[in-house]
């Protein structure tokens, strides 16, 4: 029995997953393969290091410094969030709070990491063979959301956000031979995703990106599509998806310490649905 775990980030709504996966850690439970997109490949990467508690002090102390996020990064760095600061000055093995590179390397999970061609628009699933000690690029590629932040270049080709390509890879968690699958959502289930908000971000990059926003355009159609397609798994006892009821407030980029805490609470007692699915 293969069993895989998709994380689908969602910015600093994120946090639930890391309650989710801190539940899991915490009460021994393992996956044969996860696949993480945007902050979920950040979480995934602590869960398969088997760092307890250490994404949550990135969404809930790092994640307020104006080195992490906002307007001046924006202004002098043409990136809200610098990458840079999260996945270097924090993350590297001389750094603030390192993520534990040989631990995630030896840990047999399967772990892919998915990114969009910003050219082609295409999705890209990156593997641990990407990933080298104090290089984290795929994961910069991954949480880069269009115009919020710059592309980010691997061997000179310019990535976005993953969940542009591929916003729920369920279906390729199933086709790396997965028999069962636990979803995290990071907003309720029933919640289908609105196109509006997309559009108007696909404006300011279509010049420079023509198919990636056009792959923007489409990806509130792919989200939804995607999680009919898990419902339906779902219903054949083949997936388990993990969703909040509410956000308590929290939104991609929305910071509130009080509200994260909520988030990250209600993730780490709905992961104890895991333990009967499995």
């Amino acid at each position: 029995m293969k069993i895989g775990v998709v994380d689908v980030g969602g910015g600093l709504r994120g946090i639930y997953a890391v309650g989710v996966l801190d539940y899991c850690m915490k009460h021994g439970i393992r996956f044969d393969l996860g696949i993480g997109v945007s902050a979920g490949s950040a979480n995934l990467a602590s869960y398969a290091a088997g760092q307890i508690g250490r994404n949550y002090k990135f969404y809930t102390e790092y994640a307020f410094r104006r080195q992490y996020m906002g307007i001046g990064n924006l202004i002098f760095k043409h990136s809200f969030i610098d990458m840079d600061y999260v996945y270097g000055t924090l993350s590297h093995a001389n750094g603030e709070y390192p993520l534990d590179y040989p631990a995630l390397r030896d840990n047999p999970m399967e772990f892919y990491v998915v990114a969009t061609d910003a050219r082609m628009g295409q999705a890209k699933y990156f593997g641990k063979e990407d990933i080298r000690q104090d290089d984290y690029d795929i994961f910069k590629a991954s949480s880069s959301i269009p115009f919020v932040c710059k592309p980010c270049e691997i061997q000179g080709v310019p990535y976005y956000d993953g969940a542009l390509g591929d916003p729920v890879p369920v279906e390729k968690a199933f086709r790396l031979g997965c028999d069962r699958v636990v979803v995290i959502l990071t907003k309720p289930e029933q919640e289908l995703r609105n196109p509006k908000r997309d559009e108007k971000v696909a404006a300011l990059i279509r010049k420079k990106y023509p198919a990636a926003a056009e792959k923007l355009c489409q990806r509130a159609q792919r989200y939804n599509e995607s999680l009919a397609l898990s419902q339906e798994y779902a219903k054949q006892g083949k997936a388990l998806i993990v969703a909040p009821d509410d956000t308590c407030g929290v939104d991609t980029l929305k910071r509130d310490k009080s509200s994260l805490q909520r988030l990250y609470e209600k993730g780490y007692g709905d992961g104890t649905r895991i333990t009967s699915f499995l």
